[in-house]
């Protein structure tokens, strides 16, 4: 990711938002500066999940400006995606997104729908969200416990703090609306863990979990995880991925630099 500098001084008012290039310039988002969420490898690694060459249809749940949405929306060309994000502020980010003239190849597969991940029932569905319609749902949940420190912005604090039962509302969300034998794919922090396998319960099976971790010998800073709507096979630790392969180095892992810029994607095991 490539993103511009805001830039500042008595002759220039501070930058309300930037375009940033993503996949080394195949997408470009719109996201504001200095407050909200901006997003970076966590959205581009989720992303890389999603491995389908069907004319598919992708749900993003809290979507954010789309970065996630987008980039597979731009790897795969004959997928179609529904932005998903209860922001006003966001979303309007993601509209001012998929205007831009850069991702004109992106006209006409993908759309922003304002709303409430949360819901249930006729209100999920009268939003734009129907059982039943996607053939992957991804996500990347708030991930910050309530007890951490708090962020004076509003907007920042509403992408990052968990909720009670988050992913167990998310998740249901996720097992309504998409097809069956259709994937669920999340990024999360490895002490959710517990909590996704529980939500998935009966509603995904066959999850496969990849920990991310910065260095060899050091702990795992997010998970990866797949799972399949009505599948009753055994969930999968998959071999780690190492973001840098050096101890000395600050360049990412081949694989992972891949992952990051949309030149491949992370396939399922089965």
């Amino acid at each position: 990711m490539t993103p511009e500098v805001a830039v500042s001084s008595s002759a220039f008012p501070i930058a309300q938002e930037t375009v940033d290039a993503f996949h080394r310039g195949a997408f470009h988002l719109v996201q504001p500066v200095g407050r909200g969420h901006r997003a970076g490898m966590d959205a581009m690694m989720l992303a890389s999940l999603v491995v389908d060459d069907r004319p598919v249809r992708i749900a993003d749940l809290g979507a954010g400006a789309g970065a996630a949405g987008l980039a597979v929306a731009t790897r795969l060309p004959k997928a179609s995606v529904v932005l998903v994000e209860r922001s006003a502020d966001m979303a309007e980010f993601a509209r001012k997104s998929l205007a831009l003239k850069e991702n004109a190849h992106l006209a006409g597969r993908a759309e922003v729908i304002e709303g409430d991940v949360t819901l249930t029932g006729r209100a999920r569905v009268a939003q734009g969200l129907p059982d039943d319609t996607f053939q992957h749902v991804i996500m990347n949940p708030p991930f910050n416990d309530p007890g951490d420190r708090k962020t004076p912005d509003q907007l920042k604090a509403e992408a990052h703090a968990m909720t009670e039962n988050l992913f167990d509302s998310w998740i249901r969300t996720a097992g309504a609306i998409t097809r069956p034998g259709g994937q669920l794919s999340l990024i999360a922090r490895p002490q959710s863990i517990a909590e996704i396998i529980t939500a998935c319960g009966r509603r995904f099976g066959g999850l496969e979990i990849t920990a991310i971790h910065p260095r060899e010998g050091e702990n795992a800073t997010r998970i990866l995880v797949t799972a399949i709507k009505g599948s009753r096979a055994r969930l999968q630790l998959r071999a780690p991925l190492l973001m840098h392969d050096r101890p000395d180095s600050h360049a990412f892992a081949p694989l992972v630099d891949s992952l990051n810029n949309g030149r491949t994607g992370y396939s399922r095991l089965r």
